[in-house]
């Protein structure tokens, strides 16, 4: 099961889609009138299997048009969780490279944060590039979609956009590489965790004029650190009232000789989840 948002004249609304089959939810219940009443719920997931036989009798027909997965919560990311993570930022780092196989390493994982709600795109909407950047990427993650209570209730797909030339020239510029308007993709839905199996293949190709210019694959099960690690460590002196996104990391990094450009079509899937489509600008 997949929770979705989208507009409609009346605004944004939430939707279940089951099968293949779309249900309004915000018609079901008003704890589901969006992604804030949700994730505060005690148990998010179980609260949708009980409101299931109500929501089919609010039956979406036709396209709707899908929003970003979240409304006020905030977006923070993962670093250096794949291997191939941590030798891209040694790789790019003129002096902070045992900075990161230090992190690598360390018991405390890296996290910081990436983006208000208000940045964020969603499937089909542009993501960009610094004007004050000579090397950029994508960076393919796994979302993680935690409750209020820390809980990981479902995983979406996200684009961690990021300046390479930025944060290799000093890992202390790495909010200026990392968080900027339109650094950050989520979506198209919030694939629901019902029981322990998690999103596992990620795949990426990048299509510049109709052409691809570079394609990869990996797998979540080359994440280092348990996924209930990252959430914990998150959640350690901090609330979100509201839920939050968290980014696991890219284990996906183009060659060092690649760059985005404007016009470039990002688009990455995730077994279980779907894909999200980005032009860059």
């Amino acid at each position: 099961m997949q929770i979705f948002r989208f507009h409609c004249p009346q605004g944004f609304r939430l939707g279940l889609e089951v099968d293949g089959e779309r249900f309004d939810l915000n018609a079901s219940a008003r704890e589901f009138s969006d992604i804030s009443s949700w994730l505060a719920l005690a148990d998010p997931v179980a609260a949708i299997h009980s409101i299931l036989p109500r929501a089919r009798s609010f039956p979406l027909t036709g396209e709707v048009g899908l929003a970003a997965p979240l409304d006020v919560q905030e977006v923070w990311a993962s670093g250096v969780t794949y291997l191939r993570s941590k030798i891209a930022r040694i790789e790019e780092s003129a002096g902070g490279g045992d900075f990161y196989d230090l992190v690598y390493q360390a018991e405390r994982p890296e996290l910081f944060f990436k983006s208000m709600a208000h940045r964020v795109v969603g499937n089909g909407q542009p993501v960009r590039i610094r004007r004050d950047s000579a090397w950029n990427v994508p960076e393919p993650e796994l979302a993680l979609v935690l409750s209020a209570a820390g809980m990981i209730v479902g995983y979406t797909i996200g684009n961690d956009m990021s300046s390479r030339s930025i944060e290799g020239e000093n890992p202390l510029y790495l909010p200026q590489a990392k968080v900027y308007d339109g650094s950050c993709s989520l979506g198209p839905g919030i694939l629901l965790r019902d029981g322990d199996e998690i999103p596992r293949d990620i795949h990426m190709i990048i299509n510049r004029q109709g052409s691809a210019v570079f394609e990869g694959t990996t797998s979540t099960t080359r994440i280092r650190r348990p996924l209930t690690e990252l959430a914990d460590y998150l959640f350690r002196e901090m609330t979100f009232s509201n839920g939050v996104f968290l980014l696991t990391g890219t284990g996906i990094v183009p060659p060092d000789d690649f760059t985005l450009h404007p016009g470039d079509k990002v688009s990455i899937t995730i077994e279980g989840i779907g894909t999200l489509e980005n032009i860059v600008e």
